[in-house]
């Protein structure tokens, strides 16, 4: 009897110490440290770049602090000082948040009703003005759904399907405001060659001749509104021509500031993309890609930067040569390639990167490759690596956390933290 009073004694003792270490700080009296937080990782992949181009080597014990939104230090728990007063979030894996190269997630809805479709206006075959910021719902169910896996930045706007089919920017998965979610209002002009862009009943275009003439006839159409407004600069007396924002966004290719982005997927489209190129000098990313394995010397030659298909895309139609070695084959000869999830238009109207990586990685990539198709090599082709896809000191705080190998399908994703902030803590 006294021995099982002991016991019940000690069991007593133990609930408060066991209660406390499960409260929070407030609970505990110690004040938080406002803008503050820290994230431990088992393995930690920071997929910075190291002098000699090649991948940094995952940091095992890791830790990232974030102050303010910026990551301030990243390093081994041994050499990266936590503050007593600050809330550890822990997980076995860490990576940078991850990044959608190519999406219309925001523009399409998930439930697929016309009330929700926004990512293709279909009464025009080119229509360059079309702003996706002015399409962009902020509160649609898939940006959720992406972000609880870790997807903190999207590459989206108008889908492939028409000719020109508007523009494209980058946002964070996060917030009620579009405006304060936009890393780049503007990043690229929609283009789709091939049979997802040809009109039936004798509208045009009905060939890939017609849609070829059509889009050298509009650019040369933007040429001469440039040279128009140009000529009334130096010379007061010469009305410039009435404002075209069509012809204004196609000028912004013209000049190099606006990347024109090519879905193509059989080798005669992807051919007429690449002559594009040369005849106008212009930047273009190649999107889609199914036989792309077809024209590596002229993507390296043309400096053509890709946004390769889903590794899991259906095999059918105009991507019926599509293969899942084509991520790797596209690393393995310098070729700059991120992942994009696609258009899809059935529900739920997205892919997710991260499985879509997973399979790369199955068929070719390295670990770090394909992870870096959706973290550092997509923030590098989109302009953003200032900002994202590496764990970095001075770049934004975005992180994914797993509960195991994050290509392993018996993972989980078990929390997202967007500029420092926990935006999702579903598991997944």
């Amino acid at each position: 009897m006294n021995f099982l009073k002991t016991f019940v004694f000690m069991l007593l003792l133990l609930v408060p110490a066991a209660g406390c270490a499960g409260m929070s700080l407030q609970e505990k009296g110690i004040p938080k440290i406002e803008g503050l937080i820290a994230v431990r990782g088992q393995t930690v992949h920071t997929m910075a770049r190291q002098a000699d181009g090649s991948w940094a080597e995952p940091i095992i014990n890791g830790v990232v602090l974030v102050r303010d939104g910026k990551v301030v230090a990243v390093g081994p728990a041994s050499s990266v000082e936590i503050p007593a007063n600050v809330h550890v979030i822990e997980a076995e894996v860490v990576t940078p948040g991850l990044i959608d190269a190519h999406s219309v997630v925001g523009l399409a809805g998930w439930l697929n009703y016309d009330h929700d479709q926004d990512q293709l206006e279909r009464s025009a075959p080119m229509q360059p003005e079309l702003d996706a910021l002015d399409a962009y719902n902020v509160r649609e169910p898939l940006i959720e759904w992406i972000r609880s896996f870790g997807v903190t930045t999207l590459h989206t706007g108008h889908a492939p399907g028409q000719l020109i089919s508007g523009q494209t920017f980058i946002v964070k998965t996060r917030g009620d405001n579009v405006d304060a979610a936009v890393l780049k209002p503007r990043m690229m002009v929609a283009c789709t060659l091939g049979s997802a862009a040809m009109r039936k009943e004798g509208q045009s275009p009905g060939t890939r001749a017609k849609q070829m003439a059509m889009l050298r006839q509009e650019f040369i159409r933007a040429r001469a509104y440039e040279e128009k407004i140009a000529a009334a600069q130096a010379d007061p007396e010469k009305d410039p021509p009435a404002r075209d924002l069509a012809k204004e966004v196609l000028v912004r290719v013209l000049s190099g500031e606006t990347p024109l982005m090519i879905s193509a997927h059989t080798s005669v489209d992807i051919q007429n993309a690449l002559r594009l190129q040369k005849e106008l000098g212009i930047q273009v990313v190649l999107d889609g890609g199914s036989e792309c394995y077809d024209f590596i010397d002229a993507l390296l030659e043309q400096k053509i930067q890709v946004i390769i298909h889903p590794t899991m895309m259906r095999a059918s139609g105009a991507g019926k040569n599509s293969s899942m070695e084509t991520a790797a084959k596209l690393v393995a000869a310098g070729i700059p390639v991120a992942m994009g999830s696609g258009y899809e238009s059935y529900v739920p109207k997205t892919r997710v990167v991260l499985w879509e990586a997973a399979i790369a990685c199955a068929y070719g990539c390295s670990f770090s490759d394909a992870l870096g198709l959706i973290t550092a090599s997509a923030a590098q082709l989109l302009g953003i690596s200032d900002r994202v896809g590496s764990l970095e000191v001075g770049k934004d705080g975005d992180m994914a956390l797993y509960d195991g190998d994050p290509f392993e399908y018996t993972t989980h994703c078990v929390g997202t933290v967007i500029d420092g902030d926990v935006v999702s803590d579903l598991v997944r």
